[in-house]
Order: structure tokens, then sequence, then C-alpha cells
């Protein structure tokens, strides 16, 4: 195991310069006993609870090692999380972004919210009916319709990204993640690349993109399922083409009977009583007036982007740069991620 692996959980939240800092931004003199811990779950960058005396809040921060260029921009999460502080989306609020000289990365510091992250099981008695396996469903997809209906401009994020051409862009930075980050050939993902590339639909809307709306990246109320009190991790967050994020979102709302898309992401939607996709898409149409005649594009897209972010995740792992969490050989699932692509398009 490296010395990066083994690092404790205090030096990689650099809580020595981070506690005077939260007494100076909250006021609060609990913050100086503050202390951190691992929240499992992430596989890109690391999230820490922050415990104290004076209460808890969030922290995060890339990985350690070497980051592949753009991506892992905390300062970007904060952005987005700021401006949309006021709007329908329900986000953490910022405590204090910093641009390195803090812990000596970007990082930024957010409340924690009440509530459930479901990721491979429901909370004991939780969603237990299928009226409220119901409603959690449709809180999802109205949340990401919320999202896609807010005006960038009005929240402050005009040139927040280049909504122009997004998905051909989409198309070539992962294609050139993948190009840095494989460690061995797979033809089915550069034919995946290649056959996206020929094949990038007009873009009909341009909106916020999340990048990486999925169930587990939601808190969802503690006492009310069909509430969503947070949506989190905003790492891929831009403006382009909110089909995109549809497209990803129904990649991993799976059916009874199938599988989960990745070990990475486990479900529970193939349980009874959650919505269909179609039921998904037939409500966020109506909330958005988008039509979906080329959502089978951005399904392909998702799964060309979730083999090239697997491949990301056994790199980070391998090296021992994700706080010691272990994900194993991956090359099983990206294969299979590229050839489900290649049957979409």
């Amino acid at each position: 195991m490296t010395e990066i692996a083994t690092a404790s959980a205090a030096e990689l939240a650099g809580l020595e310069r981070l506690a005077p800092a939260l007494v100076e931004e909250t006021g609060k003199t609990g913050w100086s006993e503050v202390g951190a811990e691992l929240i499992s779950g992430g596989k890109s960058n690391l999230t820490f609870l922050l415990s104290s005396p004076a209460g808890e809040l969030v922290l995060r921060r890339p990985p350690t090692g070497e980051l592949l260029p753009s991506a892992h921009d905390m300062l970007r999460e904060a952005r987005v999380q700021s401006a949309l502080a006021a709007s329908p989306v329900p986000v953490p609020r910022i405590v204090k972004a910093d641009a390195g000289e803090l812990i000596g990365i970007r990082c930024y510091v957010m409340e924690r919210i009440p509530g459930h992250i479901i990721r491979e099981a429901l909370p004991a008695g939780y969603a237990g009916t299928a009226d409220e396996r119901q409603r959690l469903g449709f809180a999802f997809i109205d949340t990401l319709a919320a999202l896609h209906s807010v005006d960038p401009d009005q929240v402050g994020l005009a040139g927040y990204g280049r909504p122009v051409g997004y998905a051909e862009r989409q198309v070539r930075r992962w294609t050139r993640q993948w190009e840095s980050s494989r460690t061995h050939d797979v033809p089915e993902v550069d034919e995946l690349a290649d056959r996206l590339s020929g094949h990038v639909p007009a873009q009909q809307a341009t909106s916020i993109v999340h990048g990486d709306y999925r169930i587990d990246n939601c808190v969802f109320d503690l006492d009310d399922p069909g509430k969503v009190n947070a949506v989190l991790d905003w790492e891929l967050s831009t403006l382009g083409d909110p089909l995109t994020d549809l497209g990803y979102a129904l990649m991993f709302w799976r059916h009874p009977g199938e599988p989960p898309i990745s070990s990475l992401t486990p479900t529970v939607t193939d349980q009874p009583g959650f919505p269909t996709r179609s039921q998904l898409l037939e409500r966020y149409a109506h909330a958005t007036g988008l039509t979906l005649d080329d959502l089978d594009f951005h399904i392909a897209l998702a799964h060309f982007k979730f083999a090239v972010i697997a491949q990301g995740v056994a790199n980070r792992s391998r090296e021992g740069a994700m706080g010691g969490q272990d994900f194993g050989n991956l090359d099983h699932e990206i294969l299979a991620l590229a050839r489900a692509g290649l049957d979409l398009i």
C-alpha cells in the first residue's frame, strides 16, 4: 500500500490549517476541535464529514496523486452551488471555497444537509410502499427538470460553459480522457467513440447541466421520500444540452430483473414499485417541453462517458489516491458499458 493510501483523514482534510479557517469563517470557536471522517461512496473526489462541538460540515477535495486536465475542479462545484442557492434546485450552502492556499489544493466546505443518500439499499423502513417509491422517482426526475428550467443568466452563470456544440465537445473530451487514462486497448470503446462522433444530433435547448445526475447524488428527505433536500457532486456541471443529463440519469435507472450498470453504482430502482423509465421520460417531457427523439444517442454517450470514468476510478484506486478505497479491477465492466452503448447507436 502506498504512502498516499495510508494518509489519515485528518492529513487529507488538512485539519491543522482548516480548523482555524473555519473558526474565522463561522465565528464559532468549537471548530478548533474539528475531526474528519472520509465518507465512502465518492468515486472521483474525496468527501469528508467534519465534526466538532460547533456542529457538522462537509469538505470536498480532489483525490491525491496526478490529476487529469480539467478534472476535479472544486471551485466550479462551489460556484454553481452558490448560484443555485436561490433557485428551485436544492443545494447545500457553501461555507468556504479555497483556490489552494488553505490545504494546498482547491477545496470547499459546505453545510451538511440531513437526509438519506441512497446507494445499494433503501434505509430500513424507508420508501417501503409502491406509492412512496413512485414519489421518490418522480421527485428525482422533477428535480432534474427544475434544474434544466433555470435560466443560467438569471442566476449569474452566464459564461459558465460553451453550450453551442456541447454534445460534440463531450465526445471529444471523453475521448481525450480515455486516451489519457486507458491501460490497454479496448476496441469497443474506440468504436463507440467513433460512432458517437459521427451521429451527434442537433441541440434543441441549452440549460445548466449537472453532468453526473444519479439517485445517489441526491439527498432525500428523512421523512418524505417524495422530497429531494439537496443535489450533490457538481464537478462536471456546465452549460449544455439537457438531454445529456437525462440520458445519463436513465442509464442508471434499472427495472426489476436488470443488473446494475456497474458495481460502482449499485441500484435500488430494480425493486418493485419504482416508476419505469418510460414514466420518468413522460414526466420530464411534460415539465420541460423537450422532445426526446434523439435520446438513444445521449444514453449511448452516457455509456461511453461512464466507461471512461470507471477507468479513471480504477486507476486512482490502484495508485492509492482514493483515501484507501479499493474498487478492484473494472476491465470487464468498461467492456460491458461500451458494448451496451454500441447497441444503442
